[in-house]
Order: C-alpha cells, then sequence, then structure tokens
C-alpha cells in the first residue's frame, strides 16, 4: 500500500472514480475532513462530467474502469484540466501520484490510497489502513477488529434497482423512492417516455417486495385490442362467448399474492375503466360469464408515457381511476438528461451481445458521440445502437465513431 503527502489547506475538492462501492467508501473514508468535498463516480465518463461541472483539486482514477481506459482518460483530464492532480489506482493498491506543472505535491502528512485488491482483502487490509491513518492505535488483526478501526459510511448514492445500470443524480430519487415503496403495498405510477425502463422499474420493486415469490403479471393495456382486453384482465367462464371453450382466470387473478403491472394504462379504453375502478376499490373480481366474484390480493403497478394529467382534462381517463392508480408517482426521466449513464449502459450492452471475449472496448471518440445522440428512443434506442456497433465492428477490438448506426444516419453505413 502506496503512502504519500497531500495539504489539507489546498486539496478539498476531492472526486473518486472507481466501479467498486468498497474502494470508493473506503478511500472516502481515509480522506474525511469536514471542510473537504467529496464526490463519487462509478465510472470514466461519469467523472468527466463532475470535472466540467465544478473545481477539484484531486482526483483518483481506478485503472479498472467500467467504461473507459483509465491511462487514456487521465491524460486527457491533464489537459484539459491541468490544475488537477491524478492519482491512478492499480489492482494492487498502489499508487502513482502526478501533480500539475510547476505545482508542489498537494498533501501534508499522509495518507494510503486502496486499491481494489486492498479494498477487498477482508479485516486485515482495513486494520492496515487505519494503522496507517492513526499510527498510535492498535493494528493487529482481531475478532471485530473491521468494526473498531473503520466504522462504515453510508454511500451518497443508492444503489440501482435490480435490473438496472446507471448512478446518475436524477436516477437516485427513482431507486431511493422504489425502495421506499416496495415494503409496502401503495399503488404506484411510473411516468416517462419510451423506452426508459418502466417495466424494469415496476419489475424491480416487486422483487424488493414481501411479494417477490409471487406472480408478477403483465398486461400491456395497448398491445390488446379493446374488444379483448376485458376478457384478459377479468377472466371468462366457459362459454362465455363465442370462442370461449374453456373456462381463464384472467390477469389480474393471476397476480393472486403478487403484482399485477397494467403498462399504457393511459390507453385503457375509457368503457372499461369503471370496471378496474371497482376492483381496486373492492379487491374483487367477476369473470364474464359468471355470477363467482372471487377476492384478489394484487398490488397494482400501473405505467403510462403519456401525460396523464392532460388525459384527464380531455376526458379521457377518469379522475378516480386516476387517483386510485396514482398512490405514489414515480417518473423517470429520459435518457438524453442523464448522460452520465450512457457509458454504463454502452459496455453492459456490448457485454451482453458480444459474440467472443473479451468484448470490444468503447473508444472515448465513440463515447462522445454516444453522449451527443438525443436519444428520443431511450434505453431500448441504445441497446439497438450498440448491438448494430458490434455486429459492424466485426473483429476488431474497439468500438468507433464510424460503427455506430444512429437514428439520423441509418440509411449512412461505414465503408
Amino acid at each position: 500500500m502506496t503512502t504519500f503527502p497531500i495539504p489539507h489547506s489546498y486539496a478539498d475538492h476531492i472526486l473518486v472514480a472507481s466501479p467498486s462501492t468498497v474502494v470508493r467508501q473506503r478511500v472516502l473514508e481515509s480522506l474525511r475532513s469536514p471542510a473537504r468535498r467529496f464526490e463519487q463516480a462509478t465510472g470514466g465518463a461519469e467523472a468527466l462530467d463532475h470535472l466540467e461541472s465544478g473545481i477539484w483539486q484531486v482526483l483518483f482514477l481506478d485503472r479498472r474502469l467500467p467504461d473507459l481506459d483509465a491511462e487514456e482518460l487521465s491524460h486527457t483530464v491533464r489537459k484539459r484540466f491541468p490544475g488537477i492532480e491524478v492519482v491512478l489506482l492499480d489492482e494492487n493498491g498502489d499508487a502513482e501520484a502526478t501533480a500539475p506543472e510547476g505545482q508542489e505535491n498537494l498533501l501534508s502528512g499522509t495518507w494510503p490510497v486502496v486499491g481494489p485488491s486492498a479494498g477487498e482483502a477482508g479485516a486485515g487490509g482495513l486494520l492496515r489502513l487505519r494503522s496507517e491513518l492513526n499510527p498510535t492505535e492498535e493494528s493487529s488483526a482481531t475478532e471485530g477488529a473491521e468494526d473498531k478501526f473503520l466504522p462504515a459510511v453510508r454511500s451518497t448514492l443508492v444503489d440501482p434497482l435490480p435490473g438496472m445500470i446507471g448512478n446518475s443524480r436524477l436516477m437516485q430519487p427513482v431507486y431511493r423512492l422504489a425502495r421506499l415503496l416496495a415494503p409496502r403495498n401503495t399503488a404506484v405510477m411510473i411516468t416517462g417516455p419510451t423506452g426508459c425502463g418502466k417495466e424494469i422499474v415496476a419489475h424491480a420493486i416487486h422483487q424488493l417486495s414481501p411479494r417477490a415469490a409471487r406472480t408478477f403479471a403483465v398486461v400491456n393495456c395497448a398491445a390488446i385490442p379493446e374488444t379483448l382486453l376485458e376478457a384478459e384482465l377479468f377472466g371468462y367462464a366457459r362459454g362465455a362467448f363465442t370462442g370461449a371453450m374453456q373456462s381463464y382466470a384472467g390477469r389480474i387473478q393471476a397476480a393472486q399474492g403478487g403484482t399485477l403491472f397494467l403498462d399504457e394504462i393511459g390507453e385503457m379504453p375509457l368503457s372499461l375503466q369503471p370496471k378496474l375502478l371497482r376492483f381496486l376499490e373492492q379487491k374483487e373480481v367477476q369473470r364474464l360469464g359468471s355470477a363467482e366474484v372471487v377476492h384478489v390480493d394484487a398490488r397494482i403497478i400501473s405505467a403510462t408515457n403519456a401525460h396523464v394529467l392532460s388525459l384527464l382534462r380531455e376526458g379521457k381517463f377518469r379522475d378516480d381511476l386516476y387517483y386510485r392508480l396514482c398512490g405514489f408517482p414515480i417518473e423517470i426521466p429520459p435518457l438524453s438528461d442523464r448522460s452520465e449513464d450512457i457509458a454504463q449502459l454502452a459496455v453492459h450492452f456490448l457485454e451482453k451481445y458480444a459474440s467472443r471475449a473479451p468484448a470490444p472496448q468503447l473508444s472515448y471518440p465513440a463515447l462522445q458521440v454516444l453522449k451527443a445522440h438525443p436519444w428520443n428512443g431511450n434505453i431500448r434506442e441504445l441497446q439497438n445502437v450498440i448491438e448494430r456497433a458490434l455486429i459492424l465492428c466485426e473483429e476488431q477490438p474497439v468500438i468507433r465513431p464510424e460503427h455506430l448506426l444512429l437514428a439520423d444516419d441509418s440509411f449512412r453505413y461505414p465503408r
């Protein structure tokens, strides 16, 4: 573990970029001071966003970034932000500090830099970290020493929901609210543009809830014809209509004890809304052609890409149904508003769809092209672009701008 000196009076704006929550937290803990401002980034692209939006003195850069090459990024940072000291953390926890040209080193006193291996080394590594910070403290490894020498530090970032990628600031309220709502039975309405991940958020709430072991039933109200939607939701008895050769319980009853996700709820026909409202109020379902009433305990999560309040004003959606469904609203921002997440998402799709290992890397110029794109199709569009890039790059190890077939140049192919 390497130590080197930094002046407390000067290094009061510190940025730590690492995909490891453990590494970020322990580096921050080793430098914690009321006078210092700390910020965290999970990748190189997010670190660049932070650097462009603030004044920083020191950047701790994990060599194992998930999106960009750390060496290339460090050179870019030194050129664009010459006043910043870049500290590279390697796999062994060693550090290489490069002070800005013409400036003295920025630390006074010594402190350790923790790399991924040291951060994951268990209690022994924790004790080494703490003993170098405070030489007078006991340095031998004993049972419970981790709690004694390095108290848990709560991260300022909320971890992404299951199945989700990205730690951008605009997604933090989504993650926090979803976790707060998961253990409750409150009806949730998720809004956001097409392709932003509304169903993934709904499924994550279900996975984090006490209902996780039961069914997550999905009904896309826009994909089912109006004449069939009632039967699909509420079910039907045998002989209820022509072609009903056997009874069908319906999607609501299938969600018994679990969660019913009503996607594109804004497309639900006005004629069917009173029956859905009655189910929400009474928790009872009556199948078509049957006098039997069945009690159903199902949590309701709905989603729409339409502005529901405008539908209310136009008389296309019932007020009372809206207030039943919207016990708590969650709005997902478009991808164009959270460019910090683009690199992580792109790398995730590269690894997911690559036909060979290791997957091709994303070049910095290609990343800049992705970040400049408007992403009207949001994450779904980004996924398609990465899949096309993997095809176009063939056996090349790096994705370059010419491999990115975007919506605005879909008929322009690389030569």
